[in-house]
């Protein structure tokens, strides 16, 4: 059915895949109090974009998460997203696994966000967690979809991993894909092959202490005039 996901591309405004992003970062996130309290908000911006499956997909998510119990969300949540699985949601975690070097692409992350005027706060999750990097891209369209494409080889094989594991994730995943332009891969060896690009990596760094980002509805850029969130109502719940 990827000729639909390819349709909805060239349609979808610039907002609505920024609603999309955004609204499936946040329900990538830990399950807690706040993030059901939100769900609400979430469901209220995703009505307002238009009806494409991705918007549909995420929107199916949310009324699935809005049914559950909390505690058997939250234990769900971490059965599913455990590294021992393959099924982090830490994209360089794919790509450099628990090695020296992930610590050098973690740092780049970070300079990459406080370059365009993001704000990383204390005690944030790493800045390759894919809550955040979903916020990013839906802050920073541009550049957030290079980024995203940067790292879809470990995108596309979270989804496959989470298709396996038969768990309503995947839809969160296949509609974050359809952001993306070009077809995602069929098979699990087509999206090993996205990895195989030349990396551009540099010296191995060790002990290096990062945190991620959250940045804050407007974002001040460098030049310190504010730049709007483009998703909209969604900005409010960020």
């Amino acid at each position: 059915m990827r000729p639909r996901w390819i349709s909805w591309k060239r349609r979808a405004s610039a907002n609505d895949r920024a609603v999309v992003r955004r609204a499936a970062g946040l329900c990538l996130d830990y399950p807690d109090r706040d993030l059901f309290d939100r769900l609400p908000l979430i469901r209220a911006a995703l009505a307002e974009s238009g009806a494409h499956p991705a918007v549909a997909a995420v929107t199916g998510f949310v009324d699935h998460l809005a049914a559950e119990e909390p505690l058997r969300a939250e234990r769900h949540y971490v059965a599913t997203f455990d590294t021992r699985n393959r099924r982090s949601l830490h994209l360089t975690w794919w790509s450099d696994g628990d090695t020296r070097r992930r610590g050098f692409s973690l740092a780049a992350l970070k300079a990459r966000y406080q370059a365009r005027g993001m704000i990383p706060p204390e005690a944030a999750e790493l800045p390759d967690y894919l809550p955040v990097v979903l916020e990013y891209a839906a802050l920073e369209p541009e550049d957030g979809t290079a980024l995203l494409l940067e790292h879809r080889a470990a995108l596309e094989l979270l989804r496959f991993a989470l298709i396996e594991a038969g768990t309503p994730y995947a839809a969160l995943l296949e509609a974050v894909s359809g952001t993306l332009p070009g077809p995602s891969p069929r098979t699990r060896e087509e999206a090993r092959a996205l990895g195989k690009l030349p990396l551009n990596i540099g010296p191995e760094l060790v002990g290096l202490h990062t945190t991620g980002l959250l940045p804050p509805t407007p974002v001040p850029n460098p030049a310190g005039s504010p730049v709007e969130s483009p998703t909209g109502d969604l900005g409010g719940i960020g």
